[in-house]
């Protein structure tokens, strides 16, 4: 009688989970909202933005068909996807309070549907979206921040975003290690270079200090100039001394000084690889690079928590209109971002995990979303 009973509450789940006429509906406003508000936000952003660059676009005789198609076609989509949970959430909140208002939530309980049965084309719409942004993110955007960074360094920027390095510490190989006092991004020089290999104990090998490193263009080698290499075997020292020499060193100067954008032109697989080269290089960038790595994947994440949470507020029928679960909406997504940021600065700045940091923001509002979901009228 037990295992008949198991399989009857089996085909009922099923069954319920068929698509239905009102599951259409959900997921056309759905989308339709998230797609509206999309547009509508992005207009805004590109005029204000225009209007805020057009003297040094006219400045700097910027092509009209280059800032069409080289950087407002490459902006929007960055701009969609850095705030694509925000849209969400508004979106929600905005037909659900609609449907809450006209009294349609309470007309599709009554009809026998549960609330979670309800939350069921909303997932839908939520996994079309997830899937959307991290596909976009991981292999679109990148090539896409790469044309739009190069067009503002020709047309916006008054010089180049590169920022000169200090004290540069780098692993470049296995017990090798590499030092730089200063580096100039713009004669690609360095000064007071050193680079020391090292046994397995830990103890000097060998040692190569010159004054002033050079990345020669034409080789795409680094040569160090005025030498003294210090070769240590069975307690003897060997000075060998020079004027050029070139090296075979795998670190090349975008290494040291990287515009603050260049994080985003990777696609994911060209992340991984990058963040191994600076594992093995020990380099102090690899927290940056790490923390856009996880934010890739918990932005899409944080779109099913955000519809929970809009869902969860937003299906009660209040006075007033949408205007109180709106301005609620929009406290609590823009919180989730400025929370965000707050993380990664305190991962860069501090000792916090790269991956705790960006996944905490995600693992508070999903609290926060269950407990609302506990509480929304059914």
């Amino acid at each position: 009688m037990e295992k008949i009973d198991g399989k009857e509450t089996f085909r009922a789940s099923v069954e319920s989970l068929k698509f239905k006429i009102i599951d259409g509906y959900i997921i056309r406003k759905f989308l339709g909202t998230f797609f509206f508000c999309l547009v509508l936000i992005l207009t805004i952003a590109v005029v204000f933005d225009f209007a805020e660059k057009i003297d040094n676009f006219m400045e700097k005789n910027a092509p009209i068909k280059a800032v069409i198609f080289d950087y407002y076609l490459n902006f929007i989509p960055y701009f969609a996807m850095l705030f694509a949970p925000l849209f969400v959430f508004i979106s929600v909140i905005f037909f659900t309070s609609k449907m809450a208002t006209n009294t349609e939530i309470i007309a599709i309980l009554n009809s026998g549907m549960s609330f979670r049965r309800m939350m069921w084309p909303y997932f839908i719409s939520a996994l079309f979206i997830a899937i959307f942004t991290f596909l976009l993110t991981n292999f679109v955007i990148p090539h896409a921040n790469l044309i739009r960074m190069d067009f503002e360094d020709k047309y916006y920027r008054s010089s180049s975003r590169r920022v000169p390095v200090m004290n540069i510490h780098r692993q470049v190989y296995r017990n090798v290690l590499v030092y730089m006092e200063s580096f100039n991004p713009i004669s690609n020089t360095g000064r007071n270079f050193t680079i020391e290999r090292f046994d397995d104990r830990g103890r000097l090998e060998s040692k190569l200090s010159a004054p002033v490193i050079r990345w020669d263009t034409t080789k795409q080698k680094w040569t160090v100039i005025n030498y003294n290499v210090r070769d240590i075997q069975d307690k003897e020292e060997i000075i060998t001394r020079g004027s050029q020499l070139d090296t075979a060193l795998i670190i090349r100067p975008g290494d040291f000084s990287r515009d603050p954008g260049f994080v985003g032109t990777m696609t994911y697989n060209e992340l991984n690889d990058y963040i191994n080269l600076l594992q093995l290089q020990g380099s102090d960038e690899l927290k940056l690079f790490l923390i856009e790595k996880y934010r890739r994947f918990a932005s899409p994440f944080a779109v099913f928590i955000l519809t929970l949470i809009g869902v969860s507020l937003s299906s009660k029928k209040v006075r007033g209109g949408i205007g109180m679960n709106l301005g609620i909406g929009l406290g609590l997504s823009f919180s989730y971002i400025l929370f965000q940021q707050f993380a990664s600065q305190f991962s860069l700045k501090g000792n916090l995990e790269p991956l705790l940091a960006m996944w905490i923001p995600n693992i508070i509002y999903l609290v926060v979303a269950l407990v609302l979901y506990r509480i929304a009228p059914k």
